[in-house]
């Protein structure tokens, strides 16, 4: 990062949001010998630390550390830029006190964005940053990979193609371990504030020392970043594939389960209800339940049940009738109809569950996804994704597809967030490569024909 920093002008101050034990601006001032720094943190054992540090580096006489908030801070001006550095701290919106959520929205709105009272802490410190500085500054963060994709990311992602203004992008994989206490994919955003480029350059390494001065990778343009509200997806490039291999979504559709709204409500015990037959369908509730099936779904004996009204209720004869609203009376009661899910149905007591599915997979876990042929013919929730084959093939055929993904899918065709966890979005579940429908048949494929860099694209 400060290899990165020192391809820029240098710096009159360095500003570390949020310093720990004082790394980042320690470094950048040993580095920047005519800086100041200002280091901010909330824990008054790291500002202790930094200040110690300071110290014994020689560098405390222009360090102003502050047992501050850095959303609260005030800067002052400074003749020449400024660097901010540092690894902005992961806390999750749960543990965010409500007047700093109102705090987000209302600066958001100041510039013109929308932000998510779900974003986490790392989101407030991008916001901070766009608020404190000034055309010509720049900055280096490292951060998770998460907000590349999430929903609350969008307002990372909408101030880094505004006002700071990305100019690259290097994420690390996981296996790394950038984070010495958390299993998660880390990114480097490098921003030059007031200085868009039509590019962005995109990084992908394997280990911190292919790294180097955050110059590698390859160009995205501005406008196709803009365009989409996934980025993970276009940071991968997709190698040449071996002679008779396509990608997952050549050959089938990916979908994610169903989303109930009301998982109490529209998911039962099977032979908890007295509601007719034909709304009851046993489905897969819960990944575990895919993990324990092995290669293969025999039967729904042990699953659970989702009740999936029809639409039109005019369609069910009176007894069955009867038997409906008496149930949707109590579904009333606890509120279901006004949850965010159910408003958007058009019909709020219709869950809409998708066919069979004859593969079914797991997406988020510690470990690669199960794919299970759906033998038993069950219904899914938004625990799994459902593969569904875009043109007929034989039980032989989806054997084999289900078998070759569990030999060849890891965990690094996924995107890992903080806490460990790899998840697999359908669109990125579709780019996983297979052996086409010719060679699936006859069995000719082997893994030396596909190597690990084109399973793992």
């Amino acid at each position: 990062m400060l290899d990165w920093a020192r391809t820029h002008p240098a710096p009159a101050r360095i500003v570390d949001p949020g310093c720990g034990s004082g790394r980042y601006v320690l470094a950048a001032l040993l580095a920047f010998p005519n800086a100041v720094g200002i280091a901010a943190d909330l824990d008054p054992h790291a500002t202790l630390m930094t200040r110690a540090n300071a110290a014994v580096l020689g560098v405390d006489d222009r360090l102003t550390v502050l047992l501050k908030d850095y959303r609260a801070l005030r800067l002052p001006m400074v003749a020449g830029p400024t660097l901010f550095l540092g690894n902005p701290p992961y806390v999750r919106h749960h543990n965010i006190e409500a007047r700093w959520k109102l705090w987000l929205g209302d600066s958001a709105t100041k510039l013109g964005l929308k932000a998510s009272k779900l974003a986490g802490l790392h989101a407030h410190f991008f916001l901070a940053t766009a608020l404190h500085a000034r055309a010509g500054d720049v900055g280096a963060f490292i951060t998770s990979s998460e907000w590349l994709d999430v929903n609350y990311g969008q307002l990372i992602r909408d101030l880094l193609l505004g006002p700071l203004s990305v100019s690259s992008l290097h994420m690390v994989n996981p296996t790394t371990l950038p984070f010495e206490d958390a299993q998660v994919t880390g990114t480097i955003t490098c921003f030059t504030v007031g200085q868009p480029s039509n590019e962005v350059r995109i990084q992908r390494v394997s280990g911190l020392h292919e790294l180097g001065e955050l110059a590698g990778g390859f160009s995205v343009s501005r406008e196709r970043l803009a365009e989409t509200s996934r980025w993970s997806v276009i940071t991968r490039v997709t190698p040449k594939l071996p002679e008779g291999f396509v990608e997952l979504g050549e050959l089938a559709r990916v979908h994610r389960g169903t989303v109930t709204g009301a998982n109490k409500v529209w998911v039962v015990p099977a032979g908890s209800t007295d509601l007719p037959e034909h709304v009851l369908f046993p489905s897969v509730t819960k990944a575990r339940e895919l993990f324990e099936a092995g290669t293969e779904l025999k039967s729904t004996e042990d699953l659970k049940t989702v009740i999936d009204l029809p639409k039109n209720l005019d369609q069910l004869d009176d007894d069955e009738r009867k038997l409906v609203e008496r149930f949707l009376r109590n579904a009333r009661k606890q509120g279901v109809q006004s949850g965010y899910i159910a408003r958007s149905r058009r019909a709020w007591w219709s869950v809409g569950l998708a066919s069979p599915a004859p593969i079914l997979a797991t997406y988020m876990a510690r470990r690669p996804p199960a794919f299970v042929r759906n033998a038993a013919e069950a219904r899914h929730i938004n625990i799994a994704h459902g593969v569904y084959p875009r043109e007929s093939m034989t039980v032989s055929d989806l054997n084999r597809l289900a078998g070759y993904l569990r030999s060849s899918v890891t965990l690094a065709s996924g995107r890992t967030y903080a806490g460990g966890l790899t998840k697999f979005e359908p669109r990125e579940m579709e780019r996983l490569v297979v052996p086409a429908l010719d060679l699936l048949r006859d069995g000719s494929w082997d893994d030396a024909r596909t190597p690990a860099s084109v399973v793992n694209a």
